[in-house]
């Protein structure tokens, strides 16, 4: 799940870095066993996506298997938020509502989870198609799961926050001419849900707070075909894109380590990257 920006702490980067955990070896195990729980949630939705099938029903699933694992859905009932996976469809960008309205050939959809396993938090998403996808939205998914990689591959102590941003924006705005959306952004977990540092997906080299090891957070961008506006609607949830255009995400959870990161959300099938379908 993502949180919106919060301009006044990146207007004060400095001060920022005084409230961010920096974390141990014990924290780091128990981030990889969330971590992979939550993976293993999205694995578990590769065979089951499908048109006929339904978001609530996908929710259902992913409730039964997290609870039986011995952990607890983190969105269910957070802010109000009363179900287990985030499933955004189409042109909605984040926060997605779980629903009874089948999903359709030539959909595409996010499902976002994020579990709770002895206090810490597991929180990761993947994109997957509805039956036969269609080539924008294909090429849409490739660049969204590399624009999410190049911005891991510039996690790493020595840089910034901004140099993540840079990462992203460069090779989704630059190069691939898409859009990456402003309003929402990474940010930091662990025993908490949503703390500092902030993950914006867009930024400038050397900006922003500077990483060091023992670091927790999330890379998550969000990538539009069309503009980056976004827009929520009335439920107070679903973001959507102004313009109606396809949008895709894909998020990890990460930890900065002396050497550069780790991925603790990495699927343990090899299902993480596309096309696993």
């Amino acid at each position: 799940m993502t949180v919106a920006p919060d301009t006044e702490i990146f207007d004060t980067a400095r001060k920022a870095q005084f409230a961010i955990t920096l974390h141990d070896e014990a924290a780091f195990e128990g981030m990889r066993k969330a971590g992979r729980l939550a993976a293993e949630v999205l694995d578990l939705m590769v065979d089951l996506v499908k048109p006929g099938v339904t978001t609530a029903a996908l929710d259902k699933v992913a409730y039964d298997y997290i609870l039986a694992h011995g952990a607890t859905p983190a969105c269910l009932g957070y802010r109000g938020y009363r179900h287990t996976v985030c499933t955004s469809i189409n042109h909605v960008v984040c926060h997605g509502i779980p629903a009874d309205k089948p999903l359709r050939d030539g959909d595409v959809v996010n499902i976002d989870v994020t579990v709770i396993l002895d206090g810490w938090h597991g929180d990761t998403s993947r994109m997957y198609p509805v039956g036969e996808m269609k080539l924008k939205a294909a090429r849409l998914v490739d660049v969204t799961y590399e624009s999410m990689m190049r911005g891991i591959a510039a996690a790493k102590p020595g840089n910034t926050t901004g140099d993540i941003g840079h990462a992203i924006q460069s090779y989704a705005e630059g190069q691939e001419r898409f859009s990456v959306v402003r309003d929402f952004c990474g940010h930091g977990l662990g025993k908490i849900f949503h703390t500092l540092p902030n993950i914006v997906h867009y930024g400038k080299p050397g900006h922003g707070v500077p990483l060091k090891p023992g670091m927790f957070f999330t890379i998550e961008p969000m990538i539009n075909i069309g503009g980056y506006g976004v827009k929520v609607l009335n439920d107070g949830w679903t973001a959507v894109t102004r313009d109606r255009s396809l949008s895709a995400q894909f998020e990890h959870s990460v930890g900065i380590t002396e050497t550069g990161v780790e991925i603790f959300t990495a699927s343990p099938k090899g299902l993480d990257k596309p096309p696993y379908f």
